[in-house]
């Protein structure tokens, strides 16, 4: 693998992302090799998978690749997109799925750390969503994730600001389970994992299901659905979506017009 370093010991598997250059963004080659890394662990029988960065990097994920964002007229994150594969494959995951965050995170890697069922961050750590930075549609997946984690009221400061929550605000807001100093991170993390697996495997497994199904228990009307559905249209057909795009890549302001 080029950008993940899988490693299986003591039944507690561990991916590292290893793409520092381009600040772990989620290319679509990186988001192959974290399928095949859990598709590997799940045949290992791991019973606690870690997702980390390399030691000391500032970013743990930048989100998605911008370049490879398509052209307006294209929904830029699909139901196949292999983030949004990824994502559904952590939660159908049979183990518990840790985030180790040691730093910041933004766009896509936000809706990556959320799915993961635990977050254990160091005071490096902090949350941006960015869509409305470049011009980026959200999808009904994402927007659950969010509210599964925040108040609706900081769901919309984050989404309508793209400014980050530090670590110590996220651990108020209960967005990360435990905040540990930076040089402990990784040892009080191994240390979790290293409980849990010493607990029923078949137990954790069934739990972690019910769990998720009760957290997707909201009832929503497919009228709804539809209306958020046709929303996101009206973002990635526009003017705004493809200015996002372009001055990210040119590393300019963009010039929005809201059309």
């Amino acid at each position: 693998m080029t950008y993940i370093i899988k490693q299986l010991a003591d039944q507690i598997g561990i991916i590292t992302m290893n793409n520092d250059t381009r600040r772990n963004s989620l290319s679509l080659e990186m988001l192959q090799e974290f399928s095949l890394a859990f598709d590997e662990l799940a045949d290992q029988h791991a019973r606690v998978v870690i997702i980390r960065s390399n030691p000391g990097a500032k970013v743990w994920s930048a989100g998605l690749d911008i370049s490879e964002l398509p052209e307006p007229g294209k929904d830029p994150l699909p139901y196949n997109h292999p983030l949004e594969q990824l994502m559904r494959k952590i939660e159908d995951f049979p183990a518990p799925v840790i985030a180790m965050i040691e730093g910041t995170v933004w766009g896509g890697g936000c809706d990556l750390a959320f799915t993961c069922d635990i977050l254990i961050g160091s005071p490096l750590c902090s949350f941006a969503i960015t869509p409305a930075k470049i011009g980026v549609p959200y999808n009904a997946t994402g927007l659950v994730h969010f509210l599964n984690f925040v108040e609706m009221n900081i769901a919309k400061e984050m989404f309508f600001t793209a400014k980050s929550i530090n670590s110590e605000r996220a651990d108020n807001l209960g967005i990360i389970n435990h905040l540990v100093p930076t040089d402990q991170l990784e040892a009080f993390t191994m240390k979790m994992a290293s409980e849990i697996s010493f607990n029923s495997p078949l137990a954790i497994s069934v739990i972690k299901q019910q769990l998720n199904l009760l957290g997707k228990a909201r009832p929503m009307n497919p009228i709804v659905f539809e209306q958020i559905a046709e929303l996101r249209q009206k973002v990635y057909n526009s003017h705004d979506f493809l200015e996002g795009k372009n001055s990210f890549l040119e590393k300019r302001h963009p010039v929005f017009k809201g059309e």
